[in-house]
């Protein structure tokens, strides 16, 4: 069994104003990452288009229809001060869903064993009816949709270790019992939500936020007491992961300390709970990580653990 990488060129083809810490080079430092020779290995494929269907599980048709009509034939169109559509932006997002849920096809039907979807924009601030925080789709509450609903399973668990809260997907799966949501991330920090009493419905929310200048230690402690646990505890049938890579020490958003090894260890504890629950069906999604030096050593560790364990 075999690590699925998903990539695709129209992910450089969304374009952010001068100076934006979400640009194309993010992709092109992960592909030069990934074209060293440890990672010769990995199956590699395209991302299709998201298929409409699957994205209307998420994000209602009319929401869909008019970021889908939004989009400029040229130039930049301001969605808010940090989120923005350019020509290419819709094709990128709407590839970047169907890299992933094509991931959680060839994980869930026993082609590979883990995957690894390395596209833009990132999705996780994305509301049901809101873009935001440089999110135009949430792909990876998606994703589990598209599982839900093409696989039929019951409990798909979303870990997220990028360094600002998930408030997308903790809105989109708020009510839901089916779904849970873990996160680490700093605070304060953006979006400002994320605080350990904002538990859901469902009591399916898990929120262990760190402080400014926390460093892995921190970070392993609040998966092993507060994460870890939780996700055994509801044995979910598939794990999808939020990476995002912007708790490193270089990352110029925040302010949490993490190195390489963090996310390596992190990966494997995950592929443990994931052995002991569910097959060790893994999908994860590139979320944030504005250093490029740390954000492609940062994914180098995650992608070589997901292959080796």
């Amino acid at each position: 069994m075999h690590t699925l990488l998903v990539t695709h060129p129209a992910g450089l083809n969304h374009l952010t104003p001068p100076g934006h810490p979400e640009r194309p080079d993010r992709l092109r430092a992960l592909d030069r990452i990934f074209e060293q020779e440890k990672f010769t290995h990995l199956i590699r494929d395209l991302a299709p288009l998201g298929a409409r269907e699957d994205i209307i599980r998420v994000h209602p048709g009319d929401f869909v229809d008019a970021m889908g009509e939004a989009s400029p034939k040229e130039g930049l169109v301001r969605i808010d001060s940090d989120t923005v559509l350019s020509p290419g932006s819709w094709e990128a997002a709407l590839r970047a869903v169907g890299g992933a849920c094509y991931a959680v096809d060839e994980v869930l039907e026993g082609k590979v064993q883990n995957a690894f979807v390395a596209m833009r924009p990132p999705g996780h601030h994305c509301e049901t009816r809101k873009p935001m925080g440089f999110c135009l789709l949430n792909q990876v509450a998606i994703a589990a949709r598209h599982a839900q609903a093409k696989y039929g399973l019951n409990r798909v668990a979303i870990v997220d270790f990028d360094v600002h809260h998930g408030n997308g997907t903790q809105d989109i799966f708020w009510a839901d019992d089916s779904v849970l949501y873990c996160s680490t991330h700093e605070m304060p920090l953006y979006p400002g939500t994320g605080a350990v009493t904002e538990t859901g419905d469902a009591n399916t929310i898990v929120n262990a936020p760190l402080r400014s200048g926390d460093d892995g230690a921190v970070f392993k402690e609040a998966m092993e007491t507060r994460i870890l646990p939780r996700i055994s505890a509801f044995s979910p049938d598939l794990i999808l992961i939020s990476a995002g890579f912007d708790a490193h020490i270089r990352d110029p958003l925040a302010s949490l300390r993490l190195v390489d090894t963090d996310f390596g260890w992190v990966t494997r504890r995950l592929m443990e709970v994931a052995d002991a629950t569910c097959q060790g069906r893994v999908v994860s999604v590139l979320e944030g990580g504005y250093d490029l030096e740390g954000l492609a050593s940062s994914a180098a560790a995650h992608v070589s653990a997901l292959m080796h364990g």
